[in-house]
């Protein structure tokens, strides 16, 4: 038999996944259901904590894409804390009209709400790679170190 506790941390996830499943339009009206107040997240650009710095530095990603989702792959979950392995499909303005695929890995920590949030992806794949002439060298670059 299932416990409660057991039940409230997968709806727990699932609410995550559908708060960001477009990446365009993420649901920040139930920003308060998936994240705590004192949210601490991280990604390989910026760090900070704080529900309402989260909710702006959402809307803020949000106004110049495109389109964008994530498709989910896999998930580990443990007690109080999951791993989230996706790929994210999007299309931005500044980087041409091709959509652009970035797979990652999210970390999160929770009770009843997610606490700690930390996202994991190439840096280079998302952004780099795509700059106009930038994007030609960096993508060289890999290449000549994957035959080193």
């Amino acid at each position: 038999m299932e416990t409660s506790a057991f039940v409230d941390k997968n709806e727990l996830i699932e609410r995550f996944k559908a708060f960001y499943q477009d990446a365009k339009y993420p649901q920040l009206k139930q920003i308060n259901e998936v994240y705590a107040a004192n949210i601490r997240f991280k990604d390989p650009v910026h760090e900070f904590s704080g529900i309402e710095t989260l909710h702006a530095y959402l809307s803020g990603l949000c106004e110049n894409l495109i389109s964008g989702r994530f498709e989910y792959l896999d998930q580990l979950v443990g007690e109080n804390r999951a791993y989230i392995k996706w790929n994210m499909y999007f299309q931005h303005g500044k980087l041409g009209k091709d959509v652009i695929m970035v797979r990652g890995m999210t970390q999160i920590q929770f009770d009843d709400r997610i606490f700690y949030h930390e996202d994991s992806y190439d840096l280079g794949e998302m952004l780099y790679e795509n700059i106009p002439g930038l994007g030609f060298v960096v993508t060289k670059l890999k290449q000549r170190l994957a035959s080193a």
